[in-house]
């Protein structure tokens, strides 16, 4: 059963005073803080409901589950499709042809070949780059937990910023799950250090964009510098 679109108003509404007292807290403009409404596993009804709610920022995980959802929608005026999940490189079209941001640009590999794609259709797409500053295994992007070894990344770092049809903005996380959100902090503090290392060391890319914080922990996130926060069930209900 899908969501009534009362209750979505409603969630809606309360997570936007939710940023709002966060980003109040840490002295920052909520208008600095952009929302990314996550819809992996919702259907396009429910994006239609929230649309009408006056949400234009979606976020997806699988570009293949999305484009069905994508197609389906009447465009709108500041309708963003926003790519929030590993990409695969053989996927790399779909964002290319269907998204208007790339939060986890994860490695040179896919870098390369998104700006092939790109360059070919004359586009330029703005994107985040990932970084994996947990440690986990199961977690893509570059490897950011050892701050000792910060240096090692910038070469390749260089290159991708350097790819003139990718437009880098800012950087991306996803933490380890706790049950105690608060132990989500230290990363959140990790990547905004990272995010001041990388504008210290490339200094002709401008950095300002930290991506973090989803339904759990977001208001931690803002207090921690986040700039977009991607949540999805405290306003759409459970995926289908």
């Amino acid at each position: 059963m899908t969501i009534a679109a009362e209750q979505l108003r409603a969630n809606y509404e309360k997570i936007l005073e939710r940023i709002g007292k966060a980003a109040k807290a840490s002295g920052r403009d909520a208008k600095a803080i952009h929302l990314v409404v996550v819809t992996k596993k919702q259907p396009a009804n429910v994006i239609c409901t929230a649309l009408d709610a006056g949400i234009r920022s979606f976020g997806e995980n699988y570009p293949e589950e999305a484009l069905p959802k994508i197609e389906a929608i009447e465009p709108v005026e500041g309708l963003e499709w926003h790519m929030i999940g590993h990409l695969q490189s053989r996927k790399a079209k779909l964002v290319c042809d269907h998204f208007q941001r790339l939060h986890s640009l994860d490695s040179l590999h896919l870098a390369v070949k998104l700006e092939a794609l790109l360059s070919e259709q004359q586009k330029v797409l703005p994107a985040f780059l990932e970084f994996n500053v947990g440690g986990e295994e199961s977690k893509s992007g570059w490897s950011a937990w050892d701050e000792s070894r910060w240096e090692t990344l910038l070469p390749e770092i260089k290159q991708v910023t350097e790819l003139s049809h990718l437009h880098i903005g800012g950087l991306m996380t996803m933490p380890p799950l706790s049950e105690d959100a608060a132990l989500t902090r230290s990363y959140f503090q990790k990547l905004n250090r990272l995010s001041h290392f990388l504008a210290e060391q490339l200094p002709e890319v401008h950095w300002p964009e930290l991506s973090m914080g989803t339904s759990a922990d977001f208001e931690i996130a803002i207090e921690e510098g986040a700039t977009y926060v991607r949540i999805g069930q405290a306003i759409l209900g459970p995926r289908i």
